[in-house]
């Protein structure tokens, strides 16, 4: 008990490495798109400017007083994109790392981008004056960074950036003391706008902790739906794990069209028995690591492993127009690349391959409690008795005639064998061999 309970601990400490580091590369993805997004906002204001300067110079004029204010604006935008360009720099590479950002680096950039309305703003403060100044325009650019804080995914770094823009427009509303006509400042509007931009962080900082929640969901779901494809496909087909957990525990059988490949290693039994139990489980894991291999390359799968032999599909779970194509195509590499290998090692294997075509009922079979993917039908059959003819016939790769038929010009190659008594079979079948 104590060994399964650590082995569980194990367990959850990858997943739980795996979830974290896939949030953090979340996170940093919405952090470039929201620096993208302050770096495209300070060009465009660069933009306006430029345009407001060449259409109606005497906006300028009121304004900036002259085209000396409006120079610093140009150069505190200018350092702005600068910063940012920076901040993405370093956010793809920790990206790359799959690393985070330090906390503290993150409050400082908040810090640094919801500051930057504030100096403009006591620019324009100098050259046009408190009142006009604080009515203007530029007190609602904070609203951009509160809204694009959304995309940290952290409440309290929106939280931080509403405070700060609130803070400092409330400070600079004081200090320079913007009176109404009366005479009287004007504290009580100052605060409530101030109050408004501080309520408005909080509810970005809500937001974007809802999103965070949504992320962290879904990429555990995908983590989880992962490890269990990879731990489940050493067992079977990655393609059969897929078609299992899309279509769930009770999904029974459908009818398909599929090309079935039957393959088995001739005489290993025999050659097994000089061998240690070690040196044939090393064999034949090196060999049916080269025609797995080839069948995954062909659209194929492995249904099951039968011993020293296999049976293999073209056409389910995945539906393939052209599945016996690809079965005889896939036969013929294996045999290529049977041959390369014996030439490489003491101990050669031969195989033998049978390909037949035709329908089959593909689905979960099996018991309520216990399922399992498979092909059920007389395709099957009739495949596993080709296969075994190729003892009879000194032969490696033979297909029926609707895997001839279905060749058509690329199976020029085919000699007939004419017509084969098969055990189990009343009629005498067509038989084809290719080389």
């Amino acid at each position: 008990m104590v060994r399964f309970a650590s082995r569980k601990t194990r367990q959850h400490a990858v997943m739980s490495e795996e979830f974290e580091r896939e949030l953090t590369r979340e996170v940093l993805r919405t952090e470039l798109l929201r620096v993208r997004a302050l770096i495209t906002t300070g060009c465009v204001m660069i933009l306006f400017l430029t345009a407001t300067y060449l259409i109606d110079p005497a906006i300028v004029n009121r304004v900036w007083r002259g085209t000396e204010g409006l120079v610093r604006e140009y150069m505190l935008l200018g350092g702005f994109i600068l910063f940012e360009v920076w901040v993405h720099s370093q956010i793809r590479r920790n990206l790359k790392l799959d690393r985070d950002l330090p906390v503290i680096r993150r409050y400082i950039g908040a810090l640094i981008e919801t500051s930057l309305p504030t100096i403009i703003l006591i620019l324009q403060i100098r050259s046009m004056g408190a009142g006009p100044a604080l009515g203007f325009v530029l007190p609602l650019a904070y609203f951009i960074f509160i809204i694009l804080s959304t995309l940290r995914l952290d409440f309290w770094l929106s939280t931080f950036t509403g405070f700060v823009a609130a803070a400092e427009l409330l400070a600079v509303a004081l200090y320079y003391n913007s009176a109404s006509e009366a005479g009287e400042p004007l504290i009580y509007f100052h605060a409530v706008r101030s109050t408004i931009i501080l309520i408005c962080g909080v509810l970005a900082g809500s937001v974007g902790a809802r999103l965070r929640r949504q992320f962290a969901a879904s990429i555990a779901a995908a983590t989880a739906r992962d490890r269990v494809t990879n731990l489940f496909g050493q067992h079977v087909s990655p393609q059969v794990v897929e078609r299992l957990m899309a279509a769930g525990p009770s999904a029974g059988g459908d009818l398909r069209r599929v090309a079935v490949m039957f393959v088995d290693f001739r005489g290993f039994t025999a050659s097994a028995r000089l061998r240690t139990p070690q040196e044939v489980v090393d064999r034949l894991d090196g060999a049916f690591a080269v025609l797995v291999d080839i069948l995954d390359r062909q659209g194929g799968i492995v249904n099951k492993f039968l011993g020293d032999g296999f049976l293999a599909l073209f056409g389910a779970p995945l539906e393939a127009s052209d599945a016996a194509h690809r079965a005889v195509a896939a036969g013929r590499e294996m045999l290529a690349a049977m041959d390369r290998i014996n030439a490489q090692t003491s101990w050669p294997l031969r195989i033998g391959i049978g390909i037949h075509f035709g329908e089959v009922v593909a689905g979960n079979i099996g018991s309520p409690r216990r399922k399992e993917y498979t092909v059920i039908g007389d395709t099957v059959n009739f495949a596993s008795r080709l296969e075994a003819l190729n003892k009879e016939f000194g032969s490696h790769l033979l297909i029926s005639a609707s895997v001839r038929e279905a060749l058509g010009d690329d199976g020029e190659d085919a000699v007939a064998l004419g017509e084969v008594a098969i055990r189990g079979y009343e009629h005498k079948v067509a038989v084809f061999q290719l080389g």
